[in-house]
């Protein structure tokens, strides 16, 4: 299960991501209101954690834009705030639940695990790219209708560059999204997954150049296939 963790405290962040990994989910941490934003339209998450008091946009503002967008991945509000309007506009925001600071580890958890368990009305689309399909609901890959097996790192670095539409992706920009809270490898870890990816991608039939190098820059899928 893969969580979005919008809080701008940074030990508080740390603190959340490091114990919900412990709990074996993925989690992606956004500093503020508009890094949220730009995760939650570029990545799926199975559960959104969204602290109320945010700079760039508040965390009522991001969740009314989020629901307005269609998406309908369950939101649990965080905040220091503790009344009864405050709640009622976090939920008529379009969040699902609501929990108060300090709050206890434990509570949060069962209160993630709830909301998980009544998960999302929508599955995430299958991602593509030339003849390569890559289903986020099952996990499977294919490329021109046949199956592919990669390594859970290989899979997941080839699901950041389908679901960054093409953008050029930095060796940081990629450690950072894909061993984010595991003891971080060094830049040349990149460079081994990837290139794993890119011979089992050849020998399916794909491009050798599907995924380019930007020399000086980073990586990205190629759009002149």
């Amino acid at each position: 299960m893969k969580i979005l963790l919008v809080e701008d405290d940074y030990r508080i962040a740390q603190a959340l991501a490091e114990a919900l990994t412990d709990q074996h989910y993925a989690v992606d941490i956004a500093a503020d209101g508009q890094e949220g934003w730009n995760f939650a339209e570029t990545f799926t998450y199975d559960l959104i954690l969204l602290d109320v008091m945010l700079p760039k946009i508040d965390g009522i503002t991001l969740c009314q834009g989020l629901r307005r967008q269609g998406l309908k991945t369950p939101v649990l509000m965080l905040t220091a705030r503790d009344t009864s309007n405050d709640k009622v506009i976090g939920l008529d925001a379009g969040a699902d639940d609501y929990v108060v600071k300090p709050f206890d580890f434990p509570e949060l958890a069962a209160r993630i695990r709830a909301l998980l368990r009544r998960g999302s009305t929508t599955l995430p689309p299958v991602l593509e790219w030339e003849n390569l399909r890559l289903n986020p609901n099952t996990c499977e890959v294919t490329y021109r209708d046949n199956l592919l097996n990669f390594t859970p790192k290989e899979y997941s670095l080839l699901e950041l560059f389908l679901r960054t539409g093409g953008r050029v992706l930095t060796r940081s920009a990629i450690l950072d999204h894909i061993w984010a809270f595991e003891d971080s490898p060094g830049e040349e870890t990149v460079k081994v997954h990837l290139r794993g990816l890119r011979q089992k991608l050849k020998a399916a039939g794909a491009p050798a150049n599907f995924i380019e190098t930007i020399y000086g820059m980073g990586y990205r899928l190629n759009q002149n296939l």
